[in-house]
């Protein structure tokens, strides 16, 4: 069935513009329409700089109702409403006082997307905020839609008098210009991997695809396949076979229906979140035994398992683990710009920075100020980063 796509690249004109949306345009414009899509052909709709919310929603509408597979690339920057506080995609006319009027209200994304079908809609986002949205994102989460596959990042305010790119979407593009299309949790990965530090702070968005089942057949399986080394790759072909039916084991089993890996995607794609953590935590608890606790065995489990928190939204408890990782890396003799401990912290700050309890928030932050002071990463302003967030909560009444 043919694919739609829709690419809408927005941001103010004139001194409200935070990021150069529609840069990446010409990026994504260069990429085949089957590529974008995944599908055998595809339909694109382009939407450059907007200036009318109303013009917006018709091709929203538009490509909603269209019956296959949706991918739709979103470029561009958040503000809040000064009457409700909530958050808009602002365009070409949106200024802070007019959010309101001249925005798109992002409730009406998720709105028009809401009735598609499980599974048939995937969002890639590269959104940066403004300051008062970034500080309603310490509390809010940007729902764009519990039947929709999301991926991305919200990035923090740029520096003053600066203006921002779409990075994260360039090197979407960038993957995607090779004319290969991996499944969609890889290519976000595999992004991230090449963003790096340079994405440190920024708010994660992983949501993975919604499975859905052809007649009289299993649900198919998005895999998962933990980080290793410094770039994570969670994405391989699943064997196509159903999901065994019988408890998780306490220990490691000496012999498994299918790889450990991807009896986790599995789990992980049917929302079983603790089966698939209480199977890395005995295969960590097996390799520590085996080969002690900063041994790469254990430590890839460990990853695995912070990788599996953030994909059940915790992000405290992935934020911990990481910061673990980056502790006993560096208690073990590793130095602190080796890839794996600036990935370990890094990958801890970009957690951290999705962490809504501030209380946690707080705690966290100090172990990450004072892991970044032994580990300042290859983007100058990280430990400075860390230093201003904990100020803004320490601020903020509980």
């Amino acid at each position: 069935m043919p694919g739609t796509v829709l690419l809408l690249a927005a941001s103010p004109v004139g001194k409200s513009r935070l990021v150069d949306a529609a840069s990446v345009l010409p990026v994504l414009a260069a990429v085949p329409p089957a590529v974008l899509s995944g599908t055998d052909t595809a339909n694109v709709v382009e939407l450059a700089d907007p200036l009318e919310p109303q013009a917006v929603l018709t091709r929203l509408r538009a490509v909603a109702a269209t019956p296959g597979p949706l991918t739709v690339f979103i470029a561009g920057q958040l503000a809040l409403d000064r009457r409700q506080h909530l958050p808009h995609l602002a365009l070409a006319r949106t200024t802070p006082a007019t959010v309101r009027y001249t925005a798109l209200p992002w409730q009406w994304i998720r709105e028009e997307f809401r009735l598609r079908s499980p599974g048939s809609t995937t969002l890639f986002l590269d959104l940066h905020a403004d300051a008062d949205t970034w500080g309603w994102l310490r509390t809010n989460a940007l729902d764009s839609g519990r039947n929709n596959a999301v991926f991305g990042r919200i990035a923090p305010p740029p520096s003053r008098r600066s203006v921002a790119v779409p990075a994260y979407m360039k090197t979407i593009a960038t993957i995607l210009r090779s004319g290969y299309r991996p499944a969609v949790p890889e290519l976000h990965q595999q992004a991230f991997g090449r963003l790096g530090s340079e994405a440190y702070g920024d708010l994660v968005l992983t949501v993975p695809p919604v499975p859905v089942a052809a007649p009289g057949s299993p649900a198919p399986r998005t895999p998962y396949r933990p980080v290793v080394a410094a770039q994570p790759v969670p994405a391989q072909a699943v064997p196509a076979q159903p999901v065994p039916a019988q408890p998780v084991p306490a220990q490691p089993p000496q012999r498994q229906p299918m790889d450990p890996h991807a009896y986790i995607a599995a789990a992980v794609q049917a929302g079983r979140h603790e089966d698939a953590e209480a199977v890395a935590g005995a295969h960590e608890q097996a390799a520590a035994g085996a080969h002690g606790p900063a041994s790469e065995q254990a430590l890839h489990w460990a990853e695995v398992r912070a990788d599996l928190a953030m994909f059940a939204r915790d992000s405290a408890r992935s934020c911990r683990i990481w910061l673990t990782v980056a502790e006993t890396r560096l208690a073990a003799g590793q130095a602190p710009d080796s890839p794996d401990v600036e990935k370990a912290v890094d990958r801890a700050h970009h957690q951290w920075g999705q962490v809504r309890d501030k209380s946690r928030a707080q705690e966290l932050g100090t172990l990450l100020a004072q892991l970044r002071v032994r580990v300042p990463g290859r983007r100058p302003g990280a430990l400075e980063n860390v230093r201003k967030q904990l100020r803004e909560l320490q601020a903020t009444p509980f």
